[in-house]
């Protein structure tokens, strides 16, 4: 995996997850500055997704498997999508807390496909 694209998503998750943390303590719902945001988290994750399908279709396999690693893959793209679609049920500050944990599980799911690649 790319290292650069991978540290880009989790520090781009993890500004979300800030900026989107704030937003629930002044008790605000998402807005839509912060689908955006969302939207170019979700870029990031989708270009990382695209990575790492052509670095399997050239040969190359993590060390810890190519099926966790293709779960891993699919489900940091969907993070934030996901909880984005949530906040749009809940227009209170939760929409806004359930946007910043979506991010923050992002950031982690980040550091396993690091792990799992074996980079």
């Amino acid at each position: 995996m790319l290292v650069a694209l991978t540290v880009a998503v989790a520090v781009a998750a993890l500004a979300l997850a800030a900026w989107c943390g704030f937003a629930a303590y002044r008790d605000q719902p998402t807005k839509d500055w912060h689908f955006i945001g969302m939207a170019m988290v979700s870029l990031l994750a989708l270009a990382q997704l695209v990575v790492g399908i052509v670095l399997l279709a050239r040969g190359e396999r993590p060390e810890q498997g190519m099926t966790i690693f293709i779960c891993y893959l699919i489900g940091a793209f969907a993070a934030v999508p996901a909880a984005g679609f949530l906040s749009l049920t809940e227009r209170t500050r939760w929409g806004s807390v359930t946007v910043a944990a979506g991010a923050v599980v992002l950031a982690v799911l980040e550091v396993r496909l690091h792990d799992i690649w074996g980079s």
